[in-house]
């Protein structure tokens, strides 16, 4: 007879535990995933690209995003950290995946980038300890079963600084991802590539931050400095002080 549950964490835990093992995208066991899907380095994947999110640049440009400490989320090849440190931040950048970590530190020139290979919940109050003035997830929240948006937001709770941003990238509703309901996900213990999310949806989730821009990313050309791709929405959210 098992009778552990007692805390969150433990209910978070038991609800991992439902998704097939195949299906882990965002714990640690998804490690050896990820690193074959970074294996070959020039497989035609959009974000493989050396371009930051053209939302990101395009508020840090504008100035409307300014700070000194910067968290990538789910940093893959590391190329919004990057981005983030030729502006002036001080980054931290994790993901699970060994590979990615690995390309990332190969593509860096600078100290300001610290890459951390990891699941970002679990390096909470650790290696992650914030607080941060941008909080940037580039396809990481929409990897997260259901019931991990509840972690997803407890880091942001945690780690964001007062008067801080966040900043997202994700599926859009229509164009990519599941559109299969919660409930629907845990009977077929698959999250299916990715969710997607309409733009209520994402209000809804992140009611406690401010919208300032909820928007279709641009798709912006081969030969842009900028990563963009219509069937992704981007997001800026701030916490206000």
């Amino acid at each position: 007879m098992d009778r552990h549950i007692r805390t969150t964490d433990d209910v978070l835990t038991l609800l991992d535990g439902l998704f097939a093992p195949g299906a882990d995208r965002w714990t640690a066991g998804a490690a050896g995933w990820w690193d074959d899907f970074y294996a070959d380095r020039a497989r035609p994947v959009p974000f493989f690209a050396d371009k930051p999110d053209e939302h990101l640049a395009a508020w840090l440009d504008a100035g409307r995003i300014t700070g000194r400490r910067a968290l990538d989320l789910g940093c893959g090849p590391g190329r919004n950290a990057r981005h983030l440190a030729a502006r002036g931040f001080e980054v931290d950048a994790v993901d699970l995946s060994p590979a990615a970590v690995a390309w990332a530190r190969e593509r860096t020139d600078t100290a300001a980038v610290r890459y951390l290979c990891g699941n970002a919940f679990d390096l909470m109050g650790t290696e992650l300890t914030g607080p941060y003035d941008l909080i940037h997830d580039s396809g990481c929240f929409h990897h997260l079963p259901p019931h991990r948006r509840i972690s997803h937001l407890a880091l942001l709770e945690r780690l964001l600084a007062p008067g801080g941003h966040f900043t997202l990238t994700c599926f859009a509703s229509g164009a990519m991802g599941s559109e299969l309901p919660d409930a629907e996900l845990y009977r077929t213990g698959a999250l299916h590539g990715g969710l997607a999310y309409t733009a209520q949806s994402l209000r809804a989730i992140f009611r406690g931050l401010t919208e300032l821009e909820l928007r279709p990313m641009r798709d912006e050309p081969a030969d842009s400095p900028y990563f963009g791709e219509p069937f992704l929405w981007t997001a800026v959210f701030r916490r206000e002080p």
